[in-house]
């Protein structure tokens, strides 16, 4: 299965997941004495921005420093102590992820337990804003963003692989909807061939008129539809670069300017030239409201 989990998440509208936590964050200063052995109901980030500790989940031991965070999964033993005489601080919080409102994602992928933040740099800044802007006794909307933002820079981090048979058996909502995110995933690395589309599509062990209607159901739009959005998500990125309108449209594979601009305007609601108009000062080409119409300087 996949093995780059940004381009499986990439792929999916931020509708198909669901981020809980199931209590505020809990913001760790423990002393050289601290220990803990217990077990939590619910999957728990822990990561350190101070000092270290050493951990022993489901029988293997595990360090943490700064930098790094810790993933326990839901039922798991562990038990910890801190190992240096600095404070060991940082942030654990207890949460759950799904994908279309059932499956756990969490549990569909092999995680490194321990792992180092890639642009740790960026995510320091984040977590420690995180602890200090979480309330006591309540969640908050902005507390829900800035921890999906630092999970996802630790799925990142940490990502190993899909599970075999991620999903479970093959008559099994959560088997669908795994390869329903599968198949979004690989339309979104490689939108413009539609090679890629059709090898997508003729991977998955289901009917085809039957994926076809549940991926609709699920992200909105068909698997062809999803791969047009793709392409204009990427011409988006192109004019923003300062390239001419009918350079971007041929570079996403449509001839026709004026189908493209029809085509733009439809997916993200302002024409490619407006676009371009708010991404750079002053325009060499212009496509007014009427598709009909094209002025060039």
């Amino acid at each position: 299965m996949d093995k780059n989990v940004g381009d499986v998440l990439t792929g999916l509208s931020p509708a198909a997941l669901t981020l809980s936590l199931a209590r505020s964050a809990i913001k760790m200063q423990h002393s050289r004495a601290w220990r803990v052995d217990k077990s939590n109901a619910v999957h728990d980030l822990v990561i350190c921005l101070t000092g270290s500790a050493r951990y022993e989940l489901d029988g293997v031991e595990q360090s943490l420093a700064p930098g790094m965070a810790m993933l326990i999964p839901a039922g798991s033993r562990f038990v910890g102590e801190s190992l240096s005489d600095e404070l060991y601080t940082g942030v654990a919080q207890h949460f759950t992820l799904t994908l279309f409102g059932s499956v756990d994602l969490i549990g569909q992928m092999n995680l490194q337990p321990v792992a180092a933040f890639r642009e740790w740099h960026a995510i320091s800044v984040m977590v420690a804003h995180y602890r200090e802007m979480a309330p006591l006794s309540m969640t908050t909307l902005a507390q829900h963003h800035l921890f999906m933002v630092i999970l996802l820079a630790y799925i990142e981090s940490a990502f190993l692989g899909w599970k075999e048979g991620a999903g479970g058996a093959l008559d099994s909502p959560d088997q669908l909807s795994v390869q329903i995110m599968l198949v979004a995933a690989r339309i979104a690395a490689d939108p413009l061939s539609e090679a890629a589309l059709e090898k997508a599509l003729g991977s998955v062990p289901f009917n085809s008129d039957y994926f076809r209607r549940a991926f609709r159901a699920r992200i909105g739009q068909t698997p062809q539809k999803f791969q047009e959005r793709k392409r204009m998500e990427m011409a988006m990125n192109l004019l923003s670069s300062g390239r001419k309108v009918k350079e971007v449209a041929a570079m996403v594979g449509i001839s026709d300017p004026y189908y493209f601009s029809r085509l733009f305007k439809k997916h993200l609601g302002a024409s490619p030239s407006c676009y371009r108009l708010d991404s750079r000062s002053g325009p060499d080409e212009v496509y007014v409201d009427d598709p009909e119409i094209l002025v060039i300087d």
